[in-house]
């Protein structure tokens, strides 16, 4: 079912609010992977405030849907998220990165209500999510798992071993995205380990494989809605996003894969994520 435009009103509001709060965190944290943070921000959004079954108030509740994060890094676009979503005080983010916090750059599990499993080393998220899956599939149960990865980390082996995998065991309980921003820390993707073509090379591996724009709710919605009525085979919806999304002299620069941002900076990134969601 189409999203009502009631719905993608609600949705854009949030998507500004994170934005504008991920920000906050980067200040707060000295620095951060601001870049990729900024372009995964809708996907996040509509996944967190309109499709995944969870309960903030009971991180653990057994027949909750699951996030792998795949792209660790994020972290710092994610913890805004989960304590929008009320699984911890919003005032703990001021300490993000700091020496005795609980927030990482890359998010523990372990100390972080709301992450699903602790990642970072690339390649890995995408396994885990395929176990998950599976063993969602062998006992029945109906909860579903997201996995969200970057382009950059497409590269590794696993990722391919884990594709294969979710395709033998049939998990159409698995919805994957790539965060398809183009850029890596070294550079262009394509430059530095070519992908394309690259949805042909997930169809290959026998997954339903979509291509959208990934800061467009209606198509990511859309999308959700094909994997979820999918069936024998896991989705794999490769997200074209930009970089730095919303902060004009952030967007589609590889610099900006980290920093840190002084007053004068922040003030600028602020003011930019409010112009390109018209609150100026």
């Amino acid at each position: 079912m189409a999203l009502t435009e009631e719905q993608i009103a609600a949705l854009t509001e949030k998507a500004w609010e994170i934005r504008r709060k991920i920000i906050k965190t980067i200040v707060w944290a000295g620095g951060g992977h601001v870049g990729g943070a900024l372009s995964q921000v809708d996907i996040l959004v509509i996944l967190y405030y309109h499709y995944m079954n969870i309960d903030p108030q009971n991180p653990k509740w057994e027949n909750r849907d699951r996030l792998i994060l795949s792209k660790g890094h994020g972290g710092v676009g994610y913890a805004p998220i989960l304590a929008d979503k009320g699984y911890f005080h919003e005032e703990l983010l001021q300490k993000f990165n700091h020496t005795h916090s609980d927030f990482a750059m890359h998010l523990d599990h372990l100390k972080v209500p709301g992450v699903d499993a602790s990642t970072g080393s690339l390649g890995h998220g995408l396994p885990i999510a395929v176990g998950l899956a599976l063993g969602a599939k062998l006992k029945g149960k109906k909860w579903r798992t997201f996995c969200i990865l970057g382009d950059g980390e497409c590269n590794e082996g696993s990722v391919w071993e884990a594709a294969m995998a979710a395709k033998h065991y049939n998990l159409s309980n698995l919805t994957a995205f790539v965060d398809r921003n183009q850029l890596c820390i070294d550079g262009s993707v394509e430059n530095i380990m070519a992908l394309e073509p690259f949805k042909e090379k997930w169809m290959s591996f026998g997954w339903n494989t979509l291509e959208i724009d990934g800061h467009d709710f209606q198509q990511l919605g859309k999308a959700i809605e094909n994997a979820h009525e999918t069936t024998e085979k896991p989705t794999m919806i490769i997200a074209n996003t930009v970089k730095g999304k919303g902060v004009d002299y952030m967007e589609g620069e590889v610099p900006w894969h980290y920093g840190g941002l002084d007053p004068e900076k922040e003030e600028m990134a602020l003011k930019s994520i409010d112009q390109l969601y018209g609150k100026t």
